[in-house]
């Protein structure tokens, strides 16, 4: 098994760390921005971008679908809840976090927004808006074992100081929510050199 990963990118850093929270064994070949592709990307992927996994003769490309893939694929420990209105709703939640703040990332990660200031602010508005449901009592967001949404979340929220955004003190609940999820071996493990390099690891 293999994934074309972008060393920066969040979308690839969610596929890793699913992997590395399962314990699966994946050759990881760095896909950089702005140099040409591997060759072989193209044949695999129609948009020629990471993340992109190969499993034998099976290539499969966007995060989500690769996440629940690999979930499907190795079910320990399952990442998605077992009953299909329990993980109808994680995947609403994960669609809404990707409407709501992975588009603010996008727009700070391509360096294209207008107003940077201006959507370094309404992500960490939108997060501290939040604070309630980051601190519900629970370890995990609305869990107690880790699932496919923090699998989801803790890429972005690493990125936050690299991009200049600073939560807000009533954003307490999201800031220790992250510290736990940074603390586990799995995420660890999940960092290429370049995230390490965000934080100064």
């Amino acid at each position: 098994m293999s994934l074309y990963s972008g060393p920066a990118c969040a979308y690839s850093h969610r596929v890793r760390l699913v992997l590395a929270e399962k314990g699966i064994s994946v050759e990881i070949i760095d896909v950089e921005p702005g140099e040409v592709p591997p060759e072989d990307l193209a044949d695999l992927n129609p948009y020629g971008e990471a993340p992109t996994l190969v499993d034998r003769d099976l290539a499969l490309y966007d995060a989500r679908v690769v996440c629940e893939y690999l979930d499907e694929r190795f079910p320990h420990p399952p990442l998605m809840p077992v009953d299909p209105v329990s993980r109808a709703k994680a995947r609403l939640v994960i669609s809404r976090i990707e409407r709501d703040w992975y588009r603010l990332l996008d727009r700070l990660e391509r360096g294209d927004a207008r107003d940077t200031a201006g959507v370094r602010r309404e992500l960490a508005e939108g997060l501290a808006a939040s604070d309630e449901v980051f601190a519900a009592g629970t370890p995990f967001f609305l869990s107690d074992e880790l699932t496919m949404m923090d699998c989801t979340l803790a890429p972005l929220l690493w990125r936050l100081p690299h991009y200049g955004v600073e939560l807000p003190a009533e954003a307490e609940g999201v800031s220790a929510y992250a510290e736990r999820l940074f603390a586990r071996d799995g995420f660890r493990r999940s960092l290429s050199d370049v995230e390490r390099a965000m934080r100064g690891l």
